[in-house]
């Protein structure tokens, strides 16, 4: 194994620790022969980190940041507000779980619409917004694509709003960066909606599926994102003393390491001295994997992966993270109100069903449990 492959897999497997020493020990637990990831600050652009930023990989519900990008951008156009009723049509309530479970003909404003994206990742909801925004799914795809190429996001197609399994639907490590980079520089007055910690139906609390959000130091966002063919994704930011760092990893092997890998990363970034002077405009495409998409199903979604991912458990299922950088939550969850505009049907619960694919694996209860840390931490 390579030494610049070794320093990957020293960045962002996941850490296990031992309690009455102060050493990290790094996991050698990996599935994917490959796990793209980059790290930049937001204020320069400057890249700090990277590692195969331009091979072609499955977004997964990634792509609901481009989403929200294409949704800003035709609010700040005037085109629709936040206030603006969606309308659940037969199409969108068709869509996989994870899912709202709406009704077709139920409505809910933008706003809604858009804190239970980022909470949830809810489907049904991201196919309701495309159609409310772009006339049809079809239509808002064409826009999303627009918006990625205006970005400079030259490695990224999306045929959905969602990022279930779609063929044609690609895009990279680097590409997010500067997509995630974007939502922070060019909508600073949304930035709210990526640090919620869950939200309310009246009836029913969700907690956000991102397990950094009131566990990691300053983190402030973004999104995760699963499906057979890409692992497990995440987009982390977080701000500390004034100073934005943004994270893609992607391919891990389970929620907790994805969180593990996200956290690190993060730390890394605030802690190290980097003597790097690429930008995301500067940094030239390199690597294997530029001109097919990477797929790692066998080793995701196989006895071997769940393998891997049951010893993530504890014995009740809830997840067991190993960063020294997340912590238990200190404070019990604050709950935004995100459902059905009222006076309409009772809200129904909001569907998880494991055996879907894309983001169902998300279930509510992953509550991470952080192993015992060294006294130094």
């Amino acid at each position: 194994m390579s030494t610049r492959h070794d320093r990957l897999f020293a960045a962002l497997r996941p850490f296990s620790f031992i309690a009455t020493a102060t050493a990290v020990l790094v996991s050698s637990v990996t599935l994917a022969e490959a796990n793209p990831h980059i790290l930049v600050d937001v204020q320069t652009g400057r890249v700090l980190e990277h590692e195969e930023a331009f091979r072609k990989w499955y977004p997964a519900s990634l792509t609901k940041l481009m989403t929200v990008y294409t949704v800003f951008d035709a609010i700040r156009s005037g085109q629709i507000s936040l206030d603006t009723p969606v309308v659940m049509s037969k199409r969108a309530a068709a869509a996989p779980p994870a899912k709202m479970g709406f009704k077709p003909g139920q409505k809910f404003t933008l706003d809604s619409a858009l804190k239970i994206l980022m909470v949830k990742s809810a489907n049904d909801i991201a196919v309701a917004v495309a159609e409310a925004v772009g006339g049809t799914q079809e239509g808002f795809v064409v826009r999303m694509n627009a918006e990625a190429a205006k970005l400079g996001m030259t490695d990224s197609h999306f045929v959905n709003p969602n990022g279930l399994p779609g063929k044609g639907q690609y895009t990279t490590a680097r590409d997010l960066a500067i997509l995630t980079v974007a939502l922070r520089r060019d909508f600073p007055q949304y930035a709210g909606y990526f640090s919620l910690e869950g939200f309310t139906t009246g009836k029913q609390n969700v907690p956000n599926i991102n397990m950094l959000i009131g566990r990691f130091a300053g983190a402030d966002g973004m999104k995760t994102g699963f499906i057979c063919a890409s692992g497990f994704n995440q987009i982390g930011s977080a701000t500390r003393n004034g100073r934005t760092l943004v994270s893609v990893v992607l391919g891990t092997d389970s929620l907790a390491a994805r969180a593990d890998a996200t956290a690190n990363l993060l730390q890394k970034g605030f802690t190290t001295q980097f003597t790097a002077n690429d930008t995301l405009g500067s940094l030239k495409p390199y690597g294997p994997g530029q001109d097919q998409v990477t797929d790692i199903t066998a080793d995701i979604c196989s006895a071997k992966g769940a393998k891997v991912r049951s010893e993530t458990r504890d014995e009740v299922g809830r997840m067991k993270v190993q960063s020294p950088y997340i912590h238990e939550m200190d404070h019990e969850p604050q709950f935004v109100f995100a459902g059905l505009i009222p006076g309409q049907d009772p809200q129904p619960v909001a569907q998880n069903d494991k055996t879907a694919r894309g983001d169902a694996v998300e279930a509510l209860a992953n509550v991470p449990v952080p192993l015992p840390r060294p006294a130094s931490f």
